[in-house]
């Protein structure tokens, strides 16, 4: 979700939001996305993968942190992917 609460449209929009969200959250505590070390993607349907993989890629650049990708159902309908994040200095 967009912090005015809004839901982006469509795949790639939604996974550029998590990314935002996630990078404030970090910022927030004083960490940044360079300060993840494992990252639980949880994709609902296995068309997402590519292009869940390059949007990845574009933000995090060289830092690849453990990475684990899980297709499965969604708490929300409308949305098309969780992010679980963990992040250390």
């Amino acid at each position: 979700m967009a912090p005015d609460g809004s839901l982006p449209d469509g795949f790639a929009a939604q996974c550029r939001q998590v990314w935002a969200n996630l990078a404030a959250a970090l910022a927030h505590h004083g960490l940044g996305l360079s300060d993840l070390v494992k990252v639980t993607m949880f994709l609902s349907d296995r068309a997402y993968r590519e292009e869940n993989s390059a949007i990845r890629q574009e933000v995090l650049g060289g830092h690849a942190p453990a990475l684990t990708v899980i297709i499965t159902g969604i708490y929300d309908e409308a949305w098309l992917l969780e992010v679980e994040a963990v992040a250390a200095r």
